[in-house]
């Protein structure tokens, strides 16, 4: 049966430390968030772009700064940090499946308009949908099905197979555009300067260095109260930190020093975090496709899972902000009721366990040498990871684990390039080990991170670019076959679901592709006196990272400035 798998992600940039770079551009950010006349009811951000901003805000676009959330509005937005998270109404205000799960009825919210006035209809959501069935590049949630409009508030989407897994896509995470301005556009290839949208924003001002977006006095929901959101162009986490310290930003989610207390080093800030993208050591690891290097062996990726100690890592690493991992690699915060009774252990060792790494790399014909490291067949286990130059917190767990790493008999290596060049080798297969993080999809399932990373079909022979997310090559038909049966399963029927995770979870630990490593923590911090509304540990209302569009689209909806309240 065809795949439907989600590609769409959100902006995930990582914090550089760029030196005295910074500075210069920290001075020019500052300059552009002051010039554009702040007040008590602006709020600046920084989602850590690096350099000057290029104008596109079409959110179809690769190269898109911010159309998605705030300006174009998906038809429902889901929670993806709370287990139980039910659609939140938007442009769309109820839905509901056929009993066979190969139909799905949504009602429009009625009086909405675009910001240009028009008004917002079902004619506008067909069109988006037949957009991405007749752009493939565009298609990104691989939606396959077909859209019909009921009438000017009522659209049904029909697919030939059951396809429960396919809703949370088609309900969250397509923005939706408008019919009368976009049948006129290259929607790949224009780009917008303009942007018309339903969202609770509207482009007010773009330069270089920032631009402003400012509350849509005719949003359906009503204006924001934060007036205008100003997002700088700084240069990575050194600037970021300097901002926090000059008070010159608002909100930004990436790493400052002493994170643990900065609402002691800076009064009128504080943190939030969510542990959600889980870390691993990526392996090329299907020899058969052509992967070459010793993390072809499964026990050489057992064994240094076994290695890590994951206490000392995240000290020297990751300032204790980082959390337990699974090797079933279902989050144990909001997917831990689906992890398999097979699985173990359910979690990762806390420290290292040497002696384990031994057993596994002894039973599997390897052999410690006169210089304590293993080999087999005259190859020294010698392992070499991809890190992207600049990636500061992911160089110092790569050192780390090395040492790490060496006390179990296992030699590991760093090898530091461009982003390009490293995402190059990843999906060429090129690299024998990277250190990433895996994403979650569209809602608390860990259905979407299989479907993105382990589904056989979504690879390629070394050499050839993967055609889907898919970089260590991992291959394995069972799995496919329990990806393909959980599209068409019911998300009532636990039991079913329990007993296909149970085959991809028995598979994704005991082969571990990905090597687990932790789930990492993305902090924001952000200025408790001048804003109130922030999610909480007690009310985790949004997924807390500036750069998840849409994530963010709804914090900034629920902000009160404390000038105005």
């Amino acid at each position: 049966m065809p795949r439907r798998t989600s590609h769409r992600t959100t902006r995930l940039t990582r914090f550089l430390t760029a030196g005295a770079a910074a500075t210069l551009l920290l001075t020019a950010g500052c300059s552009a968030g002051a010039d554009s006349g702040d007040s008590g009811t602006t709020l600046v951000a920084y989602t850590g772009q690096a350099g000057d901003y290029q104008v596109n805000f079409n959110p179809y676009s690769p190269s898109d700064i911010g159309g998605a959330g705030l300006i174009f509005e998906p038809l429902f937005f889901i929670n993806k940090t709370a287990a139980d998270a039910e659609p939140k109404p938007l442009l769309g205000t109820e839905y509901a499946w056929n009993d066979a799960g190969t139909e799905l009825s949504v009602t429009l919210r009625e009086g909405a308009t675009w910001s240009d006035g028009e008004a917002f209809t079902a004619d506008d959501v067909v069109f988006t949908f037949q957009m991405l069935l007749d752009h493939e590049a565009l298609n990104s949630t691989g939606f396959d099905g077909t859209v019909t409009k009921v009438d000017d508030t009522h659209v049904t989407f029909t697919w030939a197979e059951p396809a429960y897994t396919s809703g949370p896509d088609v309900l969250s995470t397509i923005v939706i555009v408008p019919e009368h301005l976009w049948k006129d556009i290259d929607p790949e290839a224009d780009v917008l300067e303009e942007p018309v949208g339903t969202g609770a924003y509207t482009l007010s001002e773009f330069k270089g260095q920032a631009f402003t977006m400012d509350a849509n006095p005719k949003y359906w929901g009503g204006a924001p109260k934060v007036s205008k959101v100003r997002f700088l162009a700084l240069s990575g986490n050194q600037a970021g930190a300097d901002a926090i310290a000059a008070g010159t930003i608002d909100w930004q989610t990436g790493p400052i020093p002493d994170m643990a207390n900065t609402n002691k080093n800076f009064p009128n800030y504080d943190t939030g975090s969510v542990s959600q993208n889980q870390m691993v050591l990526g392996a090329c690891a299907n020899a058969a496709l052509g992967c070459e290097g010793p993390q072809t062996d499964p026990a050489v990726r057992q064994a240094l899972f076994h290695a890590i100690d994951r206490t000392q890592l995240n000290k020297l690493a990751f300032q204790d902000t980082a959390t337990e991992i699974s090797p079933s690699m279902a989050l144990t915060s909001t997917q831990a009721d689906t992890i398999s009774a097979q699985v173990e252990p359910k979690v990762a060792p806390a420290t290292a366990e040497p002696e384990t790494s031994a057993r596994i790399l002894e039973a599997a014909g390897w052999a410690k040498g006169p210089d304590g490291i293993y080999a087999k067949d005259g190859q020294k286990l010698t392992l070499t990871i991809e890190v992207v130059t600049g990636w500061t917190d992911y160089i110092t767990a790569i050192q780390t684990i090395a040492a790490q790493a060496k006390a179990a008999g296992i030699q590991v290596e760093t090898a530091q390039s461009s982003w390009n060049e490293w995402t190059d080798k990843r999906f060429k297969g090129n690299f024998e080990l990277a250190i990433d993080s895996l994403w979650q999809g569209p809602a608390p399932d860990p259905f979407y991170l299989y479907s993105y990373f382990y589904d056989g079909r979504m690879t390629a022979p070394v050499g050839t670019k993967a055609n889907g997310n898919n970089y260590s090559r991992f291959s394995d038909p069972a799995v496919d076959a329990a990806l393909d049966e959980l599209q068409t399963l019911s998300p009532e029927d636990t039991a079913g679901r329990q007993a296909r995770f149970d085959v991809i979870q028995s598979a994704v630990a005991t082969q571990m592709p990905y090597i687990p490593v932790m789930t990492g923590s993305n902090t924001s911090v952000w200025n408790v006196a001048k804003f109130s509304g922030w999610p909480t540990n007690d009310d985790q209302y949004a997924f807390p990272a500036v750069w998840s569009d849409f994530d963010a689209a709804e914090i900034f909806k629920t902000l009160t400035p404390k000038a105005a309240s």
